[in-house]
């Protein structure tokens, strides 16, 4: 595939020295412009981007929302699309060649694209448990979209214009091993307890989405998890959500390596963040004042509350 699109791919990056060169590699047949938006990496992250030929932007990060807010109002990008991509994801030829050919033909009114985003875990397609299609708005028209401002879970949302589906391969495959793996997801349940406490205290404001501004599928996750779910004790909820994934959504289909997942990343996880959250409403329960509020949840969730 000789001919580019107009797009621009924008990947956050933190020590992705690992996963950066094959992100890197399977988008060089189809980006326009690749952008790293690091944050202070101590490996060579920085320059195996620069060497693959992408612009490389430094800026200290709090959390993932605001650090994609920043790249999209500080990149220069010339493109009339602009990806989302994590370091640890892929792009296969399918999704590529897909690219290149439909988005000159997309008329002006649409101006998000929507991806079926698999996962891998333990080189295992997790294809059962509602793990797959995961469907995410990840392209858009340069200018016509935001990212919510949320400490998890954040989602792209459209400002105007409607979104449409490509099905080419995209996929999650981190290299990592279970220790880090459980590290990572240790400080996704402190940013997703301070996002809970959040919408219970209201310490910042909070973006919701709409069912035109992202894919209907966040959008209905995103109801039954704050309407339903996050009202429930979460000791049975985390149970009940585990047990509803690994039984009615099939997860037991994914063999031993789906138990492991399905396991942590939905029982060890929810039942983490209830926890962290009834620690995090113990601790500021007494407080007397915003600051002493935000004081004991930086404590807990060593989180910056900071908006610089």
């Amino acid at each position: 595939m000789s001919e580019k699109a107009d797009i621009a791919v924008v990947i956050l990056t933190y020590n992705e020295s690992l996963h950066l060169p094959r992100a890197l590699a399977h988008i060089a047949s189809f980006a326009r412009e690749v952008f790293v938006i690091d944050s202070y990496s101590t490996d060579d992250t920085v320059e195996v981007a620069k060497a693959a030929g992408a612009q490389v932007l430094q800026h200290p990060f709090q959390n993932y929302a605001k650090q994609f807010q920043w790249a999209l109002d500080h990149a220069p990008i010339t493109a009339a699309w602009v990806m989302r991509l994590d370091a640890d994801e892929i792009i296969e030829a399918d999704l590529a060649t897909e690219i290149v050919a439909r988005l000159p033909q997309l008329p002006a009114d649409v101006t998000g694209i929507n991806l079926n985003r698999k996962t891998i875990f333990q080189n295992k397609f997790i294809r059962h448990g509602g793990r797959y299609p995961l469907m995410l708005l990840r392209i858009w028209r340069h200018g016509k979209a935001r990212i919510e401002d949320r400490w998890m879970d954040e989602h792209i949302y459209l400002t105007e214009g409607r979104a449409i589906t490509f099905k080419g391969g995209f996929a999650d495959h981190n290299l990592h091993d279970l220790t880090y793996f459980t590290d990572k997801h240790n400080h996704y349940a402190s940013r997703e307890a301070l996002d809970v406490l959040n919408q219970r205290i209201h310490l910042f404001p909070q973006l919701s989405l709409t069912a035109e501004s992202t894919a209907r599928q966040a959008k209905i996750k995103r109801f039954l998890k704050e309407s339903i779910y996050n009202r429930m004790p979460f000791e049975l909820a985390a149970l009940g959500y585990f047990l509803f994934r690994y039984f009615v959504q099939l997860g037991f289909l994914d063999g031993r390596v789906g138990l492991t997942y399905h396991a942590l990343q939905c029982l060890w996880y929810r039942f983490l963040v209830g926890a962290k959250l009834r620690e995090l409403e113990t601790a500021v329960k007494n407080a007397t004042s915003p600051e002493e509020i935000r004081a004991e949840v930086v404590r807990l969730t060593r989180q910056r509350l900071d908006t610089d």
